[in-house]
């Protein structure tokens, strides 16, 4: 996704709170009605092409993947609820992406959990208790994961071996239902 791109759909999300906070109740109302209509009129729109594609066989579950894969649509998908892929199954290549990095300095990351948004991870090898792990899971697995689940609401370190704990908060737009 370009820059420009990413810089107008982090406007979205202020544009809408300046739209709950408009003094006049009315205008108020009826511009955050026309946001919602809006939103599920681009929402059916996307299920319905998905529909359609999947009704074409094996070829279109390919390119449904090749959707979920691709930053921009994968992101429209999520905001709509229509991902082909599950948060879990997101994170897990997330995680699969990280794991070269982190092998190279001998460590590795395993998913304890998932609930409600928040990943519960556990660092091991070198990275578990060590000073640069705060640092790897900044660098490498928050990176990682938010590319492929933005919808993560925060991400965990559970104690490993040393008992290390730390926690990664990332503010994140819920999908809109």
């Amino acid at each position: 996704m370009d820059d420009a791109l990413k810089q107008r759909i982090g406007r979205i999300e202020p544009l809408v709170t300046q739209l709950k906070s408009a003094t006049d109740p009315a205008l108020r109302a009826v511009a955050l009605e026309l946001v919602q209509i809006l939103m599920d009129f681009h929402g059916a729109g996307l299920d319905r092409m998905m529909e359609i594609v999947a009704e074409s066989g094996h070829p279109g579950w390919d390119l449904i993947e090749t959707f979920g894969r691709d930053e921009v649509v994968a992101n429209m998908l999520l905001l709509h609820g229509l991902h082909p892929q599950d948060l879990e199954t997101r994170v897990r290549r997330a995680l699969d992406n990280v794991r070269p990095l982190l092998r190279s300095h001998g460590g590795n990351v395993d998913l304890v959990e998932i609930v409600d948004g928040v990943v519960r991870l556990r660092l091991m090898g070198s990275c578990d208790g060590c000073s640069s792990s705060s640092l790897t899971l900044k660098n490498a697995i928050e990176k990682s994961v938010h590319e492929s689940a933005p919808d993560v609401i925060c991400i965990e370190v559970i104690g490993g071996k040393h008992g290390t704990s730390s926690e990664v908060t990332a503010s994140r737009t819920a999908p809109a239902s």
